[in-house]
């Protein structure tokens, strides 16, 4: 097997140079090495192959609602009561509020009727309106989300290297 001229080098001089060279990288890119006993998410693994060469789509997931938001997280909406004189009226079934009667605020600050929210947060975990996300209960799904907010945050960071280092 033919070595890269710099791995080779790093094999002749030391080996231990090249472990730490490696754990360096490992640390700057955040992973951390399997404890006792874990084994790897092998589907993770296969989403995050499929995603990356482009073929997520012919797997139909980017078609299917996202799972319903937690009921923790639907219990603990704030309720608000609608004063006197607002002509608010709820996005979902288009009916003004009442004078002093209570509605659900999403933690985006749209509001809605309790009765036309809390059977849509049953279906899909997002607001109707802007499309912001509460936590589920499905752990799949959640680090679909991580992953999916990390490699935003990788791009950016690619972009900021990659302006850095031509200006």
């Amino acid at each position: 097997m033919i070595l890269p001229f710099y791995l080779q080098s790093k094999l002749a001089c030391n080996n231990s140079d090249l472990d730490s060279d490696m754990s360096d990288y490992f640390a700057e890119m955040g992973w951390t090495p399997l404890g006792d006993g874990e084994t790897p998410n092998h589907l993770i693994q296969m989403a995050r192959f499929l995603r990356d060469f482009g073929m997520w789509d012919l797997v139909g997931q980017d078609t299917e609602l996202p799972p319903p938001a937690s009921k923790e997280a639907v219990a603990n909406l704030p309720e608000i009561k609608i004063e006197s004189g607002e002509t608010k009226q709820c996005p979902v079934c288009l009916k003004e509020f009442e004078a002093d009667s209570k509605a659900k605020s999403m933690p985006c600050h749209h509001v809605f009727h309790q009765e036309c929210i809390v059977p849509w947060l049953e279906k899909t975990n997002s607001c109707p309106l802007c499309r912001y996300e509460l936590p589920t209960d499905d752990e799949d799904y959640e680090m679909y989300r991580k992953e999916k907010k990390r490699a935003v945050e990788r791009e950016k960071d690619l972009e900021s290297l990659h302006n850095s280092m031509f200006t």
